[in-house]
């Protein structure tokens, strides 16, 4: 599960992220484009810090 967990978040950021572009292109209220874009940020963030090494381990 170590390696599918980040790669399953990486995908959800990209959804995110195409889900911000539709709401965006079809003019929906600012909040929900921020939130929207906030979530694909924190599912980026936490994909990658996932994959770094440990310091120390």
């Amino acid at each position: 599960m170590g390696a599918v967990l980040p790669i399953l978040l990486l995908v959800l950021a990209g959804v995110l992220v195409g889900g911000v572009v539709s709401l965006h292109r079809q003019g929906a209220p600012r909040g929900a484009v921020v939130v929207t874009a906030l979530l694909a940020v924190l599912a980026t963030t936490g994909g990658v810090l996932w994959l770094l090494p440990e310091v120390g381990a």
